[in-house]
């Protein structure tokens, strides 16, 4: 009966299991970047900053947005505009560093990234923050579905670090040569 009525008083209340599981991911997780960078810095291949600051930090910025978005939602908030405040900043600073590490990601010439490379390192970082932005600008109105959009978000920076680390410890471990193209077999 208690669990009912702090649901129908609150919107978030819902949501708690979900972000402790998801928060508790991207902590996590970014530990184990820590772990992966400290492997690049043994391996005989070693990577420069520029390469570092654009495909690895943005990594550990998305873990730690997931941190952050799920202790926002968690809290204890007394109405939803504040919260919608404080996801929009999140979601509008998300934005502009997915454009700083595009940036990077072109002036970096240690790798030469592929489409695949864009598309994880550059778009959908940056679409996941603008639906943050605009999910947070309808939370007041429509909580009960936005909030369906801003824990799909936290899922999608999740498997965007997750993928993003999987990548750099592939690449790492098998080198540039894994990212050339294999020659057709003749006939």
């Amino acid at each position: 009966m208690i669990l009912i009525e702090e649901v129908a008083r609150s919107p978030l209340a819902a949501w708690e299991s979900f972000y402790v599981v998801v928060g508790s991911s991207g902590a996590a997780l970014t530990g184990l970047q820590f772990v992966g960078i400290a492997i690049i810095a043994e391996s005989k291949r070693g990577s420069t900053l520029r390469e570092i600051s654009a495909f690895g930090t943005p990594t550990i910025v998305h873990f730690c947005g997931v941190l952050l978005m799920s202790a926002l939602v968690s809290a204890p908030w007394q109405g939803l505009t504040r919260l919608a405040f404080a996801l929009g900043t999140c979601g509008v600073a998300g934005v502009i560093y997915g454009l700083i590490t595009l940036k990077r990601a072109r002036q970096q010439s240690g790798y030469r990234p592929v489409f695949e490379d864009w598309l994880w390192h550059a778009v959908l970082p940056i679409f996941a923050y603008a639906v943050l932005v605009i999910s947070a600008a309808l939370l007041p109105g429509f909580p009960q579905r936005t909030l369906f959009a801003i824990g799909g978000v936290s899922l999608l920076l999740l498997f965007i670090g997750i993928h993003n680390a999987w990548d750099a410890v592939t690449y790492i471990t098998l080198g540039p040569e894994s990212q050339k193209p294999k020659p057709k077999p003749k006939r």
